[in-house]
């Protein structure tokens, strides 16, 4: 008996109300027996059709069709990795992934412009390197407001991103303070070489004038110049430190970038009475570690290229509505020096 004789022994639909068959319907009322394996055979074909519903896409991942990248400079290395790492992983989700990386020179406006042309052209996922980690709040706001996940890279975000991927900048501070006061042996006078006011920044500022404080024979005597986290900027910086400080022991530049241009302006003043330390592990800071000319000592590794994978797995796990365990997530950094540079194997990509 299929599902359809099942039904029509209703007084309605085939009997005659006293047990009678009206003319034309059921020849027989089934037994409790029949309705009870009919019901089973309806409820099995409801979970086959649902099964089939799942199976042509009804209660699959959602697809990541397009993302959109805005970061600080994609002339820094440091970018350019950042960049390759979230459309890579963005590619493992989905091959034919529509991928846009753009360079917001750190013009906040600039930003803010690329943010919306994000949202107008329908991103699934913004990954933001934010130019000011402040300023960039309405910007964030409106994406949101429009259904884009948002998540920060490398530096924090404020206007309500949905999570965060950096290092531990304030631990990279820590690290790079350490060393400088390890290696002056708690005495001397240094520079700090400043950058543009995003969260990563801020943090690397904390974590070295934590340390370098509690050391009252160390003088810092600059920490508020900001060289634009460029090597053109710490040149610049640098030029104008050394003519005003004579003597100068050590200097701290905020990523590497900035430290190369303080490397370059002090070899240009014929400067060897001091040694530099940066942020980042670069390419570029590992030969200069290397380098018996160069003034760099030691830099604090991070993984921009694994950083940035991150970055996208937590924004397509958001899209399938898989909230992160923390909204910040921190990967350690490691202090490179002269004496490990050797067994260092630098970036992932």
């Amino acid at each position: 008996m299929n599902a359809g004789q099942a039904m029509c022994w209703d007084s309605q639909k085939g009997c005659d109300g006293r047990g009678a068959q009206a003319p034309g319907r059921c020849k027989q009322r089934p037994s409790g027996r029949n309705v009870r394996t009919s019901g089973a055979r309806l409820r099995m074909a409801a979970v086959i059709f649902a099964a089939g519903f799942a199976t042509y896409g009804f209660g699959a991942d959602k697809q990541l069709k397009s993302v959109g990248l805005t970061v600080g400079d994609l002339g820094n290395p440091f970018f350019v990795q950042i960049a390759h790492g979230a459309r890579d992983q963005a590619k493992t989700y989905n091959p034919e992934v529509n991928f846009t990386s753009l360079s917001s020179n750190y013009d906040v406006n600039n930003q803010a412009s690329q943010i919306h042309g994000f949202i107008s052209s329908g991103v699934d996922l913004i990954i933001l390197g934010a130019a000011d980690s402040r300023r960039i709040a309405p910007a964030v706001k409106r994406a949101k407001a429009a259904g884009v996940i948002v998540v920060a890279v490398d530096v924090g975000a404020e206007g309500g991103v949905d999570a965060t991927v950096m290092s531990d900048n304030k631990q990279a501070g820590e690290e790079a303070g350490q060393f400088v006061v390890d290696r002056l042996q708690g005495k001397g006078q240094v520079v700090i070489v400043n950058g543009p006011p995003v969260t990563s920044v801020q943090d690397r500022m904390a974590g070295v004038l934590s340390v370098l404080k509690k050391y009252s024979a160390i003088k810092i005597l600059s920490q508020n110049q900001n060289a634009e986290g460029t090597p053109d900027g710490g040149l610049r910086v640098m030029k104008d430190l050394l003519t005003a400080h004579p003597h100068l022991d050590a200097a701290f530049g905020i990523n590497d970038p900035t430290a190369l241009g303080c490397d370059l302006a002090a070899k240009q003043a014929g400067r060897k009475d001091l040694f530099i330390v940066g942020v980042d592990g670069s390419p570029e800071a590992v030969a200069a570690l290397k380098s018996k000319q160069s003034l760099f000592a030691a830099t604090a590794a991070q993984d921009p290229y694994t950083m940035a994978q991150k970055a996208v797995e937590v924004g397509y796990g958001l899209m399938q509505g898989k909230k992160p365990e923390k909204d910040l997530i921190l990967i350690p950094v490691k202090l490179i020096t002269r004496d490990n540079v050797a067994e260092y194997a630098g970036w992932t990509r």
